[in-house]
């Protein structure tokens, strides 16, 4: 929806989740020579302030990674995560949040390339500006990215990550998801496709990862985070979740050992829980 600003939610346990997980699966791309392409249906302003603006007003950033900030007893999956996060902090002090496409970009070699799709017409100017200097390796679209990825499956390198994750305030979102993937898949049957959903008081949430499930037999894997009990007026997120389709093997142990000490940093009442659940070949 073009209402949504995703500086209100930066930095959230939500996105402590997210962008864990998408620090590994980088990295597990960039193990092989051979170059990859990094896609991102949703890619935000890319950058944002934590002290100011949007992300200071809502201050969810205090769900999430200020709570990992300075920590010395991090998890190794934690651990990256926040090292990526430090390196656009680098005198220490948590200002600024590294999304999706900073991320990808840190974790980019020359030969690899990044498509990023942003349909909110703020967002796709501020995202433009931040990857001002990336010549010709990032290519923006001021678009809708389920849509627009179709041409660009499969990529020219036969390798490629691909983040989705929409807003969800439009509840089409999750069918729209479904058959973009449906269709990905059929072009590009050997990517990694990368879901992000929400957690919120809504049927078509509760049912998402089941559905995710019957994409395809084999080959997946689903993490989630539950912070905290659904709040009383039925409003709110209290958790996350990401799917992967052709994870990486090493993944769903990396996770198993990651996400029971997350509970317990991120967790805020007796609610909170975790789900790694696979099915690899």
């Amino acid at each position: 929806m073009l209402s949504y600003r995703h500086a209100f939610h930066a930095g959230n346990h939500a996105d402590v989740l997210k962008h864990a997980i998408l620090v590994q699966l980088l990295d597990y791309l960039s193990q092989k020579d051979k170059a990859y392409w990094y896609i991102d249906t949703h890619a935000g302003a890319g950058v944002y302030a934590l002290q100011e603006g949007f992300a200071a007003k809502s201050a969810e950033s205090a769900s999430g990674i200020v709570k990992l900030w300075k920590r010395n007893d991090l998890p190794p999956v934690l651990a990256e995560y926040v090292e990526e996060v430090s390196a656009i902090n680098p005198d220490g002090e948590l200002r600024y949040y590294p999304g999706s496409p900073y991320l990808a970009w840190r974790s980019m070699r020359a030969q690899d390339r990044m498509r990023l799709f942003e349909l909110h017409s703020t967002e796709i100017d501020v995202l433009r500006h931040n990857f001002r200097d990336a010549g010709r390796r990032a290519m923006l679209f001021a678009g809708d990215g389920l849509e627009g990825i179709k041409p660009l499956l499969p990529p020219a390198s036969r390798r490629a990550l691909v983040l989705i994750d929409p807003s969800y305030e439009d509840k089409r979102d999750y069918a729209r998801t479904l058959s973009c993937l449906e269709d990905a898949l059929k072009r590009f049957a050997t990517g990694t496709y990368a879901v992000w959903y929400p957690q919120v008081s809504r049927p078509e949430s509760q049912r998402f990862a089941d559905q995710l499930k019957r994409l395809q037999e084999k080959n997946w894997l689903h993490v989630s985070l539950t912070v905290s009990s659904p709040p009383a007026d039925g409003f709110g997120l209290f958790g996350s979740g990401m799917f992967i389709l052709n994870p990486p093997y090493t993944l769903p142990k990396a996770m198993k050992d990651t996400m029971p000490w997350l509970v317990e940093a991120l967790g805020q009442d007796k609610a909170a829980q975790f789900k790694v659940e696979f099915r690899l070949d």
